[in-house]
């Protein structure tokens, strides 16, 4: 894991994700998904009466969300389709009838049951945490590497992966094997979902219904964006101040990610301030007393994960200088499943609603 995550944080485009969703944090006391207040209510950017987000105090887990609704109950892919993946290689896909889709967010095997083609997936990594997956072989070990003879004893006919899950050598020796391999473009933000679901919907010969998937997307990100301005503060200056650690275990592993890492994305999305770009930082940064008390954060979201390797909130709280902050004195830390707050995808719609209920009226799904 620690060779994974240095590769990560020198390409500083990556963002690492662990299987699963953990509901209780140990020694961490309460993680529910209830805060309290002590504020009176504020007017919210419609004059409805919102509480100040600022007084919210306590940890709240974000709901996860329901598996994406395929766009087609029925995909018939148009094959063979010729293309030039990510890598600038000139790939013919021929068959997809036993699909991996593999990178570190989830976002491709997503984005192939979106496209109605989530019967044909034959693996998964570990990032991987839909429902209609979850009985699916893992081909990763050790967090996010590839193992090869468990990719080829599944008879893959087609693999969509990217650069954020490797090594590299084992996707090279996928194709050396006769195995179509396509790349696609490894960075993840809310702009990039529509192209991103055009691409993966190109490579498997259904580009009608990667343009209806992407419309799809697209006017549910509108809609949630509406409601979530209902919800956060109009006043830029009460808006909350937010950072995203990754946390893994309760050494080394502890970082603030910056700019390029998805969060700085994810937290405006939610009508937060995003500390740590506003700080400059870029990457991933480790999250020492110096840069914590630097941006003092409101808020702190986490994977749901990480915040449980770190011993819950309690154990975050005795990391140094994580007590310092506003965050850390409101115990105010919201995680949400690791598969899910990152992934970018046809879902990001429903994780932003989810995260900006924990944030701005927590226990409102309970």
């Amino acid at each position: 894991m620690t060779r994974v995550l240095a590769r990560l944080v020198v390409a500083l485009t990556t963002v690492a994700l662990l299987a699963g969703c953990s509901a209780a944090a140990p020694g961490g006391g309460s993680r529910s998904t209830a805060g309290t207040s002590s504020a009176s209510p504020t007017p919210g950017a419609t004059g409805a009466a919102l509480v100040d987000p600022r007084t919210i105090t306590g940890p709240s887990t974000a709901a996860p969300v329901t598996d994406i609704a395929p766009i087609a109950g029925t995909a018939k892919p148009a094959l063979p389709v010729t293309l030039t993946d990510a890598t600038g290689a000139s790939v013919t896909v021929r068959d997809a009838s036993r699909v991996l889709a593999l990178d570190i967010y989830g976002t491709l095997a997503e984005t192939v049951v979106g496209l109605g083609l989530g019967d044909r997936l034959v693996g998964r990594g570990s990032s991987n945490t839909l429902q209609v997956m979850k009985n699916l072989p893992v081909v990763t070990q050790n967090g996010h590497e590839l193992n090869g003879e468990a990719v080829l004893a599944l008879r893959p006919t087609l693999v969509l992966t990217d650069t954020t899950i490797g090594p590299r050598e084992v996707q090279e020796q996928l194709r050396a094997s006769g195995v179509t391999v396509v790349f696609f473009d490894p960075k993840r933000s809310i702009d990039a979902i529509g192209p991103q679901i055009g691409a993966v919907a190109h490579a498997l010969g259904l580009d009608g219904l990667g343009e209806k998937l992407a419309k799809r997307t697209a006017d549910d990100l509108a809609s949630a964006k509406a409601d979530i301005a209902r919800l956060a503060p109009a006043d830029e200056s009460r808006r909350l101040r937010v950072a995203f650690l990754y946390a893994r275990g309760t050494a080394g592993v502890f970082f603030l990610f910056g700019a390029g890492m998805g969060a700085d994305a994810l937290i405006p999305a939610l009508g937060a301030v995003d500390v740590a770009g506003a700080a400059g930082i870029t990457g991933a940064k480790p999250a020492g007393s110096e840069a914590l008390l630097a941006t003092n954060p409101d808020a702190f979201l986490m994977m749901s994960d990480g915040l449980a390797s770190a011993g819950g909130v309690d154990g975050l709280l005795k990391r140094p200088g994580v007590a310092d902050t506003l965050a850390g004195q409101h115990r105010r830390v919201i995680d949400m499943n690791d598969g899910q707050i990152l992934s970018f995808g046809p879902s990001t719609p429903a994780v932003l609603r989810s995260l900006a209920d924990a944030l701005y009226r927590p226990g409102a799904r309970g």
